[in-house]
């Protein structure tokens, strides 16, 4: 049956346009009902997918009712931490474990009475530091969010941080303004336990990192941040009632826009481009991991681009599906007529309207349903990140090897100018050697940006502070390349999206133009007990990023900047303005 008429009132609305491919999408509607394939998803049915360990992989679905069971727990500790006084919340963590909370503190703000939540997912010193200039250490609850507890950064961000607490309160102290949420038997539970933390929270094994912001890895920071969890997650079970198993697909809000996705990135529209209102923007960060980790793999992948400027529809090429999320109660005049005119054009569009931001739980439950949903019209196991892990490997490889020998391996640049060196592996230094007009840092890059044709997408991956600056810079870039070229462009911070659009980067379809950015450190910052540092860790992540990504044959240009960050980026913007012109 539908959702009853109250549930439905209850929900945010969606509708969807297709142009052409309209009859793809009505087709996989059909085939879901006919397969009854919604309640194949909530029985577990791994052959919905690929019959691998999929049933493994879908407690998320019972995450909702799972919190609601405790929120007495929940709400108590909400009630702690407001009693305590903090006037800070750190959340160290990465991918899943990060993107969540950080949607719900960029969203909500602060709360009247409660610490303020800061999200920490870099391991730049510069950014480092900069967080840490923002709270007070002696009244700062930190929470460390590892579902595995062996996670690089988070181990090495705890390490810091702890430390630097027991040198501000004592070690006496310490363990109390520290909270883990991992999975029960980690290695971080023992660390918790051996430093006397406040709490641990546990996470449930059977819900990945990229689904688990319905679970403790979410209802925990936005407990501590003082949001109405209680009446969060009773707003998301709405839509977990919607997208029940008995809903046929036409009515299902999950499944329908799973659909949508899925018929549309099988007939070539995989780009899937985020358009957010201002007071919710923030979601399209956790959306790109969900959807680019779970589909891209195997050559298939639909690619999400969050934060790219909106343009005429003269500057997109016909790989598109624009979803547009807007909140009812913020509407943006110019946004909607680029949407308007996007759709005119044959794009096809999504429209969300979330009906206020309290209603925001609603969509991660839905966006989870769809990608499900896609996943399995892709024909891929949307539960499992098989590139993720190729990227750790090489990072610890080189980390090890600075541990003993105290230097990283030495590597020869392709071209040095201006303070910026050029490297890249063999094989994409004689293309670019071969097409460059010149021996000269103008003319590489422009080489490298010529190899975009129609399909591509264009990714520039930043090992550098993710501050507003450097997000304006970046942007540009990409606001150029776009408008030139048709393609699609997406903007990631090293390493946080290592553990989320990496795994599409890598896995995805082979079409993708990679211009990595690195910099010398300016200020770098030691790890406690570690003979490398912050700055060793971030350059480590970035030669394993790049190494993984030349091994699998893909375009890959890495720009190294030098210590001054800010001038090296304005003489990049030159060089990719030069090749656009």
């Amino acid at each position: 049956m539908h959702p009853t008429d109250s549930v439905s009132q209850q929900l945010n609305r969606m509708s969807w346009s297709a142009g052409a491919e309209r009859a793809a999408v009505e087709a996989a509607i059909a085939d879901w009902r006919t397969g009854n394939k919604a309640a194949r998803l909530w029985n577990r049915d791994a052959t919905l997918w690929t019959g691998a360990d999929e049933s493994k992989w879908l407690a998320w679905l019972g995450a909702i009712g799972d919190q609601l069971d405790k929120i007495g727990d929940l709400e108590a500790f909400q009630a702690d931490v407001r009693s305590t006084g903090f006037s800070d919340v750190l959340l160290i963590g990465m991918g899943g474990s990060s993107l969540g909370p950080e949607v719900l503190a960029q969203t909500f703000g602060a709360q009247p009475g409660y610490p303020v939540l800061h999200v920490l997912d870099s391991t730049d010193p510069t950014q480092i530091r900069a967080f840490e200039a923002k709270i007070d250490l002696a009244h700062t609850l930190f929470i460390v969010s590892s579902k595995s507890g062996s996670t690089l950064e988070p181990n090495i961000l705890k390490q810091y941080f702890f430390e630097r607490v027991k040198e501000t309160v004592g070690a006496d102290l310490a363990g109390s303004r520290f909270v883990a949420v991992t999975d029960p038997g980690s290695k971080m539970q023992e660390v918790a336990e051996r430093d006397h933390f406040r709490r641990i929270f546990f996470g449930d094994p059977g819900i990945g990192g990229r689904y688990s912001v319905l679970s403790n890895f979410g209802t925990v920071p936005g407990a501590a941040m003082g949001l109405d969890i209680r009446g969060f997650l009773e707003n998301a079970r709405t839509m977990m009632m919607a997208c029940g198993p008995t809903v046929p697909p036409d009515g299902n809000p999950g499944v329908l826009l799973g659909c949508v996705l899925g018929a549309l990135g099988r007939k070539g529209r995989d780009k899937l481009t985020v358009v957010a209102s201002p007071g919710i923007a923030d979601f399209g960060a956790w959306l790109e991991q969900l959807v680019a980790e779970s589909t891209g793999k195997q050559g298939h992948g639909i690619i999400p681009l969050e934060g790219e400027p909106l343009g005429e529809p003269s500057v997109y090429g016909n790989d598109r599906i624009f979803a547009y999320l807007r909140l009812d109660n913020e509407a943006d005049g110019s946004q909607d007529s680029a949407i308007d005119a996007l759709e005119r054009a044959g794009h096809p569009v999504i429209r969300i309207g979330v009906a206020g931001s309290h209603l925001l739980g609603q969509e991660f439950f839905r966006w989870e349903i769809a990608t499900a949903t896609a996943g399995a019209i892709l024909g891929i196991n949307p539960f499992d990140q098989p590139d993720v892990e190729a990227s750790k490997v090489k990072t610890r490889a080189l980390t090890e090897a600075y541990e003993k020998t105290g230097a990283l391996p030495s590597e020869t640049p392709i071209l040095t100018e201006d303070g910026i060196a050029l490297y890249a592996d063999p094989r994409n230094a004689a293309t670019l050697a071969a097409k460059a007009a010149a021996r000269n840092l103008d003319a590489y890059v422009a080489a490298h940006l010529a190899q975009l044709g129609a399909g591509d997408y264009c990714a520039l991956l930043a090992y550098i502070e993710h501050g507003p600056a450097q997000f304006r810079a970046l942007t540009e870039m990409r606001r150029i390349i776009r408008d030139r070229t048709r393609v699609a462009t997406c903007v990631g911070f090293g390493p946080r999206f290592l553990h989320s659009t990496g795994q599409a980067y890598k896995g995805g379809p082979n079409s993708g133009v990679f211009l990595q950015v690195t910099c010398e450190d300016a200020k770098d910052l030691p790890v406690p007990g570690q003979r490398y540092s912050f700055g060793t860790v971030k350059a480590a992540q970035a030669r394993g990023d790049f190494d993984v990504l030349a091994e699998r044959g893909r375009r890959a240009l890495r720009v190294h900047l030098g210590s001054d960050v800010d001038a090296g980026l304005m003489r990049l913007l030159e060089a990719v303005e030069r090749a656009m012109a």
